[in-house]
């Protein structure tokens, strides 16, 4: 059941196996229906979040209206950061946008594992320097890249979106109006 969570997390850093039957005795695994939340804005992010199945999106609410974040497929990694390392009330919400299986490993649990096995010091290390790359590329790509290479590159990345979400969702995580990104569509601009 664990074995996509612990062969991605073996890419991430090797693990023997010996780590692997500890991690898999401190993970658990939950469904979640379509439209359902992860995490509610002012809730404490207190897991690190696995999608096993499954397709989520990651907003913020502002004036009324939702920011998409970041949208997390399968066999990807997901979690409000700072809420996880400042454990203060999120303000980013984890949505459901598919029926979904959800591994999640807490932070209490990932935090004691990591004090006493090197691998997963390791482990955690890789896992949150990823983490803040991928944090910073997006970053790079909202400062540095067009509209066109922004949504180009997204396709190329996850080419299924798509069909997951609507254009609103998409618009908002390129930082576009949904009118320019009809126009980029309509006029394949990108290609």
């Amino acid at each position: 059941m664990f074995d996509d969570y612990l062969n991605r997390l073996n890419e991430i850093s090797p693990l023997s196996e010996e780590t692997r039957v500890l991690l898999t005795e401190n993970i658990k695994s939950q469904q979640f229906k379509k439209g359902e939340f992860i995490l509610n804005y002012g809730e404490t992010c207190k897991h690190i979040y696995f999608v096993n199945k499954g397709f989520i999106r990651i907003f913020y609410y502002k004036n009324g209206v939702d920011i998409t974040e970041w949208f997390a497929s399968e066999k990807h990694f997901f979690f409000s950061i700072s809420s996880y390392f400042n454990e203060t009330p999120s303000k980013l919400i984890i949505e459901v946008i598919e029926d979904s299986e959800i591994i999640m490993h807490s932070k209490a649990d990932f935090e004691k594992l990591r004090n006493s096995n090197i691998e997963i010091t390791n482990l955690y290390i890789e896992l949150f320097s990823k983490s803040l790359i991928g944090s910073q590329k997006r970053m790079e790509s909202i400062q540095f890249e067009t509209a066109k290479e922004r949504y180009k590159s997204l396709l190329e990345q996850k080419p299924s979106i798509l069909k997951k979400v609507p254009l609103q969702f998409i618009a908002t995580f390129l930082g576009i109006t949904k009118e320019t990104l009809s126009r980029i569509r309509t006029k394949n601009l990108f290609f």
